[in-house]
């Protein structure tokens, strides 16, 4: 294995988990949006409340998306270990 191919393992390994957790961060992110958004306009300013909502929204992302990132691993892991006798 070269250089080159051992950067391309690295990067695609790279996109793939940043493929994979986007469902999860997006939720968590946009639910603390509405969070930050109902403290200012309230007024509350408890950091601890946004914590069960976000935990709460990213399993249930999790859930919805499972069957996806699930796929996403199959066909990540099939194509590593089948291009394993190339590479060597």
């Amino acid at each position: 294995m070269d250089v080159a191919q051992a950067i391309d393992l690295g990067r695609q390994a790279i996109f793939t988990a940043l493929l994979i957790s986007s469902p999860l961060l997006i939720a968590g992110m946009v639910v603390a949006l509405v969070i930050g958004l109902l403290q200012a306009v309230t007024q509350v300013q408890d950091q601890t409340i946004s914590f069960v909502p976000k935990i709460v929204a990213m399993i249930v992302a999790l859930s919805l998306t499972l069957p996806w990132v699930l796929g996403q691993l199959v066909q990540y892991s099939s194509e590593l270990i089948a291009g394993i006798p190339g590479r060597l």
